[in-house]
């Protein structure tokens, strides 16, 4: 408890919270201080957080913690068993509760922020099952399920780009290396816009480009156009296809039923639904309902670790095992072993439960019967789409299959000439290299020659001419045929639209009396639409004047009771002064000397006699030193002189005295020494005589 305590001021102390707490300070916290520092992590985890909880009342402030709490999925820890406990003391701000939810987000907060994050786009808005019956809803709530699988998906690449070690300095060069090739191609485009100008009637051959490269851009929109009028007309043609299958089935089932076998099958099948109607499907359905049930249960329940779920495998496999100690005590007690009636409980019981197993066995070959139904159908159209024929069966099959073989051959000969072909390729491919490199020299003496000759961009213009005289002759050509096709196709587009329509006009029939009823439905739907907007409308009117008063009411609550604490705060410090007050008369007055010298008055009345007596003091002091500044000035300026010519004096003195010991010598050594040291020198010679 004590590293738990140790670990959560240590992380409070740090950024971002600056707490500045020790474990005294801690543990000392009240409840309402414990609450508002939870909220201040889980806002750090989670901004929509950042609540003042003495602003929300504390059902709102549990609810808004324990749902945020089961997003991140955190689980009470052992000693808190009941969820409810748990509500209690998040309520009441209980340190044994509060304590180890604020340990576990510290320890994992970043990954606790990215998962906020990612629940406040994924937590799925459940919306009732009446209100998707509105397409407008519906189609809301599936663009809403697209975005969120598309949030998912961008979320997932961002994670692999971050994880996929992409660094900003190859990312900065390659924008290096883009914008430097951007300006060879500005100054390339300069130079050719210069050796345009020098041509003549440069602006008609770039309006000939230009519409060069609008017919061009117009023929690719023509066959873009032509392209998805061939793809309609493909998906016609399966749909129609479909619908012709569809039609010949039910031709034969009708032409090769007869009443006796329609009435057997009829009978079969009424049979086995009525046998999956009364046992299988209830069955079925209060097992789904059981599991759902349990499921609800475990989802309702905070999330569990491994070690939780390896405790509940135990426990299931101990339970198991005492079930079927029972069974068995339960056998040998009820059911003798002489009983004559156990064999055929047992082979009524073996019986009903083959039963149910064919049953089983019988619906899933249904189901797989329809799928290869489905999947033959699918190949087939496949297959009709590949050929345009019909399977092949039998001999067709053989003879299909003989063609495929000498298919091969020819395949397998003309792959050795590709090959061969590729060899040639690569071999010209090289040539036209070396050319190229060799037309690139004679381009540069051409060049060097033009400007020699005063007429530069002359052969370059003149490859120009030819090359868009071309181009214009191939373009015209293709116009010609594409309008030719065109007219072709839309010729036969309005062959095949008459025909489907006069094939569709049955259907058309059905489908406006269909249209019909929708209309009347979608009338009940938009009168019911009405109510429904009214209704809420005015419930929403309520809901919004209710919050604004309760807002205003609120609002009047937080000003009365900062008022409140304004005023017992005054209160408080009226109350200390007023007691200081009274204890200092009860001293002031008190006949005890030593209690009267405690008083603060006599106190402040002892250091000002104290400071005067001080100030009296200097007062004589300064006087005495300013009559005395004068002759004491005097008196050091007369020794002062004095030293002046004792020093002198002292010098001459041994000057004669070395003149007479060392001559030149000596006076050469004193001249060079400090005064100080002459002195010195006096001195000895002094003390020597």
């Amino acid at each position: 408890m004590s590293d738990q305590l140790k670990f959560i001021v240590e992380k409070l102390n740090q950024e971002p919270f600056k707490k500045n707490y020790n474990l005294i300070t801690f543990d000392s916290l009240e409840s309402m201080q414990l609450l508002q520092l939870l909220s201040d992590v889980l806002g750090e985890i989670d901004p929509k957080h950042v609540v003042d909880i003495r602003e929300e009342m504390p059902d709102q402030t549990a609810k808004r913690m324990l749902s945020l709490l089961g997003i991140l999925k955190y689980k009470p820890p052992g000693s808190i068993t009941d969820l409810s406990t748990f509500r209690q003391g998040l309520v009441t701000g209980s340190k044994p509760v509060i304590h180890p939810v604020l340990h576990w987000l510290l320890q994992r907060t970043s990954e606790l922020k990215k998962r906020a994050y990612l629940a406040r786009f994924l937590i799925k808005l459940e919306v009732p099952f009446e209100f998707l019956q509105d397409d407008t809803v519906a189609d809301t709530n599936k663009q809403y399920e697209e975005l969120m699988e598309a949030f998912k998906n961008l979320h997932k690449e961002c994670e692999q780009l971050k994880a996929s070690g992409f660094s900003t300095a190859e990312i900065r060069r390659d924008i290096t290396a883009m914008e430097e090739e951007k300006d060879q191609l500005i100054k390339r485009v300069e130079r050719l816009k210069k050796r345009v100008e020098t041509v003549q009637n440069h602006q008609r051959m770039l309006e000939i480009a230009r519409q060069l490269r609008l017919e061009k851009e117009r023929e690719e929109s023509l066959v873009q156009q032509k392209q998805e009028q061939k793809n309609q007309l493909f998906h016609a043609e399966q749909r129609l296809q479909r619908v012709q299958l569809q039609l010949k089935a039910m031709h034969h089932a009708v032409l090769d039923s007869k009443p006796e076998s329609l009435v057997k099958k009829l009978e079969a099948e009424i049979k086995l639904n009525s046998f999956l109607v009364s046992e299988e499907i209830p069955r079925d359905l209060e097992a789904k309902k059981q599991s759902l049930y349990f499921l609800q249960k475990v989802v309702a329940e905070p999330a569990m670790s491994q070690s939780d779920l390896n405790e509940l495998e135990t426990k299931i496999d101990e339970v198991n095992t005492q079930i079927n100690q029972l069974i068995e005590k339960r056998m040998i007690k009820y059911e003798p072993v002489d009983s004559r009636f156990s064999m055929y409980r047992q082979q009524a019981s073996i019986i009903s439960r083959k039963k149910e197993a064919k049953a089983e066995e019988l619906q899933a070959a249904k189901e797989e019967m329809s799928n290869i139904e489905r999947q033959m159908l699918q190949k087939a159209n496949e297959a009709r789409e590949l050929e345009g024929t019909e399977i092949l069966k039998g001999d067709e099959f053989k003879r299909y299959v003989n063609k495929l073989r000498s298919k091969n051959t020819f395949y397998k000969k003309k792959r050795q000439e590709i090959a061969e072909i590729t060899a040639e390729y690569g071999i010209l491919q090289r040539t036209e290299e070396l050319l190229k490199q060799r037309h690139d020299v004679i381009q540069e003496q051409l060049q060097a020659t033009e400007d020699k000759k005063g007429i530069s961009g002359y052969s370059y213009t003149q490859e120009e001419l030819e090359r868009v005289s071309a181009v214009k002759s191939e373009t015209d050509e293709m116009k010609g045929r594409t309008l030719d096709n065109m007219s072709e196709m839309v010729k036969k587009l309005n062959a095949t639209v008459a025909e489907k329509k006069s094939s569709l006009a049955p259907v058309v029939k059905e489908l406006r009396q269909l249209r019909q009823k929708c209309q009347e439905l979608t009338q009940e739907c938009d009168e019911k639409k009405v109510q429904y907007d009214s209704c809420a409308a005015g419930l929403e009117s309520n809901r919004s004047t209710l919050e604004q008063e309760v807002r205003g009411l609120r609002q009047e609550c937080i000003q009365e009771e900062s008022g409140y604490h304004f005023i017992n705060c005054t209160k408080q410090n009226l109350e200390v002064q007023l007691q200081r007050a009274k204890d200092e008369m009860k001293m002031y007055i008190s006949p005890d000397p030593q209690e009267r010298r405690k008083a603060i008055r006599e106190q402040y009345t002892r250091m000002i006699l104290e400071q005067e007596n001080l100030g009296k003091k200097l007062r004589e002091k300064q006087k005495a030193v300013r009559e005395s500044h004068g002759p004491n000035m005097k008196q050091v300026k007369m020794w002062r002189d004095v030293e002046k010519l004792m020093e002198s004096r002292a010098l001459t003195d041994l000057m004669k005295s070395l003149n007479e010991d060392s001559g030149n010598a000596g006076k050469c050594y004193v001249m060079g020494l400090p005064p100080v040291q002459i002195i010195r020198e006096i001195l000895l010679v002094k003390l020597q005589v």
